[in-house]
């Protein structure tokens, strides 16, 4: 039966490559999973393993991407983005009333919290949360409605078709060629300060942390532009850096619900 699902969960995954990537592409995901499953207490870590029957959080972080081919969970398409004005912030902000990703993280810890949830809701809310935390930290989740969160800004890499949205979701790491074990293990971990920093805040701060660095990303290309080499260089260690932070930020929402 594991190695079943392991076959599903591989076949969804490819399934998500092989098309447009809506959010952080496979690597991405597996990366912040990674990550965070380093960071999780002991406490935690056990709960979780029964929860997920002993499969990772990199292994389960594409679960939000690989239903999306079933209608039966539609409804939860809003919750993988926000977007927003620049110069506001997301509690000033019209929200959709379908929600967004900022309540339905929130939504997802709220399920989890609950000791009436039944054993099935965990391992679905659970997976679906690894899944949003990460989508949160891609830039342009919080973006712009106007440009789909850059999925209309045309530009070129490497002389092939692509949009902004996309090249940060996984163009730039696909360019970069190391697997997500590769990359999780090559983030040199910051003072436990620095940590405890990134760690504070509700998910709207983080939202509104985010946007502004969607702000920056918007600003660093225009229409049509021929990206290669110097973009990536100016700009991969900003994806490093928001692989990271929502790898703790995970951990830190995990040990919270089961640590």
């Amino acid at each position: 039966m594991k190695f079943f699902s392991f076959l599903l969960l591989f076949f969804f995954s490819l399934q998500n490559f092989a098309g447009n990537h809506p959010e952080w592409g496979p690597t991405g995901h597996r990366t912040i999973g990674d990550i965070a499953q380093k960071h999780l207490s002991h406490k935690a870590q056990k709960n979780i393993d029964k929860i997920l029957k002993g499969y990772s959080l990199a292994f389960v972080s594409t679960f939000g991407d690989d239903i999306k081919s079933d209608s039966r969970y539609r409804k939860f398409s809003v919750w993988h983005y926000v977007n927003y004005p620049f110069g506001i912030t997301y509690k000033e902000s019209v929200k959709n009333p379908a929600g967004d990703v900022v309540t339905g993280i929130e939504k997802c810890i709220q399920i989890l919290k609950d000791k009436n949830t039944s054993p099935q809701d965990q391992e679905f809310y659970l997976k679906l949360l690894v899944h949003l935390v990460g989508d949160l930290h891609q830039p342009l989740h919080v973006g712009l409605a106007d440009d789909k969160g850059g999925n209309d800004f045309q530009v070129r890499w490497f002389n092939k078709g692509t949009n902004l949205h996309r090249l940060w979701d996984s163009d730039m790491i696909e360019k970069y060629n190391m697997s997500y074990t590769e990359l999780s293990d090559n983030m040199v971990d910051p003072s436990k300060e620095w940590i405890q920093a990134k760690e504070q805040g509700s998910v709207d701060q983080w939202a509104d942390e985010i946007h502004l660095i969607a702000e920056k990303v918007y600003q660093s290309a225009t229409i049509g532009q021929k990206l290669g080499y110097r973009y990536s260089y100016d700009h991969f260690e900003t994806v490093r850096q928001q692989l990271y932070i929502a790898g703790i930020r995970l951990a830190k929402i995990l040990n919270d619900i089961y640590g």
